[in-house]
């Protein structure tokens, strides 16, 4: 009978979910929200050259700039779905992770755009026309983005995508966008000219937060951060596995991938085939333990007498 006499390879792994489902999903919300997004950003736009309102400028092309934003996440998720290989043996799903990062440009950009448009309207003193068409183009900006926003991270949590996930908080800034360019209408509306241009550095500064938390998230991520509950979790539940000792977990994001390895340490007298079934338990009752994780790897660790 073959014993385990000291650290071997990775008994276990127990993958969950259906990738490509959750690809399909992925790429049917980003393909959704950039076609709802461009009907927004062009009637914003539109409405925008006609009025002369420096916020509605800026909100209407920050949400045109996510069209383009959407490419980038549809270019991640294509990526990140090729195989595993020799060169690449953990795959590319880290391609969706890098598109997160492209998000986050595209919202830092943003933020310089609206902060110059909105410093230069504010020093000229320029006046806005047509309010009324104004007010109603940033109440479709309003509801056309959180529609969006909602529906994308609806989806990403669901997937576990962080990209799209972060690319619904970037909708939901869009939102928030339009509102601050529908007070600073409102606020020229009431006589005061500066109002357009003092509610688009607002939104400006609202930008740079989001913009902030999306970078700190994908950052965490790309940096192999995660929950500590996810850790503790994993350890308590193959702690509890009878024939395990003592348990130690690492964990990982890679893309959508929620990778936990755990060494545990077992019966130095126990026979190879016994530590594989008895890693299958492990793997399973870790899963239960942390949902989300969609690889569990276990291996196994003579215990000293």
């Amino acid at each position: 009978m073959h014993q385990i006499t000291g650290l071997r390879e990775p008994t276990t792994a127990i993958i969950s979910g259906d990738d490509a489902a959750e690809r399909r999903q992925a790429n049917r919300a980003v393909g959704i929200s950039a076609i709802g997004l461009a009907i927004t950003g062009l009637i914003e736009f539109v409405v925008a050259v006609f009025t002369g309102s420096v916020g509605l400028l800026g909100d209407a092309l920050h949400n045109l700039s996510d069209v383009s934003t959407s490419a980038v996440v549809f270019l991640g998720f294509r990526i990140s779905r090729r195989p595993a290989s020799e060169r690449y043996p953990y795959g590319l799903e880290r391609a969706e992770d890098l598109a997160g990062l492209g998000v986050a440009l595209v919202i830092w950009a943003s933020a310089v755009f609206a902060g110059i448009q909105s410093v230069h309207k504010l020093l000229a003193n320029q006046g806005t026309d047509h309010i009324g068409a104004g007010i109603a183009a940033a109440v479709i900006g309003i509801l056309g983005n959180q529609l969006v926003a909602r529906y994308k991270l609806r989806v990403g949590r669901r997937i576990q995508s962080a990209t799209l996930i972060s690319d619904a908080k970037h909708s939901w800034l869009d939102a928030l966008s339009s509102a601050g360019a529908l007070l600073g209408l409102v606020a020229v509306a009431a006589g005061q000219r500066w109002g357009d241009p003092v509610a688009g550095l607002a939104v400006t500064l609202f930008i740079c937060h989001v913009g902030w938390e999306v970078t700190s998230d994908i950052g965490h991520r790309l940096l192999d951060g995660v929950d500590p509950d996810v850790i503790t979790s994993a350890e308590q539940a193959a702690s509890l596995v009878p024939g395990v000792t003592h348990a130690h977990a690492r964990a990982r994001w890679t893309g959508r991938t929620l990778r936990i390895d755990i060494d545990g340490w077992v019966d130095s007298d126990l026979a190879i085939s016994d530590a594989d079934q008895l890693g299958r338990v492990v793997a399973v009752s870790v899963h239960e333990a942390v949902p989300e994780a969609r690889v569990v790897t276990f291996c196994p660790h003579a215990a000293a007498r």
